[in-house]
């Protein structure tokens, strides 16, 4: 990351405040986040992150170590999700994160069912997104304002025991040749329908 990017080290007198990082005062703050958290510790951000989550959460499984999923932690960070749900082998390639899992909620399950019954106990509608036979388009779909989106593994789309637990299964409306999409643009177009739906017209969260 260059020097110019980011904030350099404070100036003026130090403010007064447990939220800022006395490291990142007196030597600059270079990471990638938005400037109302610049200075601030990663425990100060998350605590006023949790504080304005939104509802819904994304879950996505995980057997090949796909890249992608760092791309969808990112982009649930973007957009505030509650939680991100990693299906399936615990460890995944956090590259593509971008270091943002350290400020969003990240849990395991092993396999779907047990998405399943934790959606079950929390009564949040389990949600696929994939371009299945019988699926609703997800452009018309009216996405609950409590779920949790889940996506399937790159190439392969929704296994079948995902495709046993989900309440319903939506689309996004494609027109090439390609079957499917790839899944972190799929997770972000999913998640911005959300935003579309339920926060649309409202200030960004971070800085209100």
């Amino acid at each position: 990351m260059t020097e110019d990017v980011g904030v350099g080290p404070w100036e003026g007198p130090w403010p007064d405040d447990p939220r800022y990082d006395p490291e990142l005062l007196r030597e600059g703050d270079r990471r990638n986040v938005v400037d109302h958290y610049r200075y601030w510790t990663v425990d100060a951000i998350v605590a006023d992150l949790d504080r304005q989550r939104h509802p819904f959460h994304v879950a996505i499984e995980n057997f090949s170590h796909d890249f992608n999923i760092g791309s969808v932690v990112r982009t649930a960070n973007a957009f505030l999700a509650r939680e991100v749900h990693i299906v399936g082998r615990r460890r995944w390639n956090r590259r593509g994160a971008m270091v943002t899992d350290r400020y969003q909620h990240v849990r395991h399950h092993g396999d779907a069912a047990a998405l399943a019954a934790w959606a079950a106990e929390r009564e949040l509608p389990l949600i696929g997104i994939d371009n299945l036979p019988g699926s609703v388009p997800l452009e018309t779909a009216d996405l609950p304002e409590a779920c949790i989106l889940l996506f399937g593994q790159e190439g392969e789309g929704l296994s079948e025991q995902a495709r046993g637990q989900v309440q319903q299964v939506l689309s996004i409306a494609q027109y090439g040749s390609t079957r499917s999409i790839n899944a972190g643009a799929a997770a972000a177009i999913a998640m911005h329908a959300w935003v579309r739906r339920h926060r649309f017209g409202q200030d960004p969260v971070a800085g209100v």
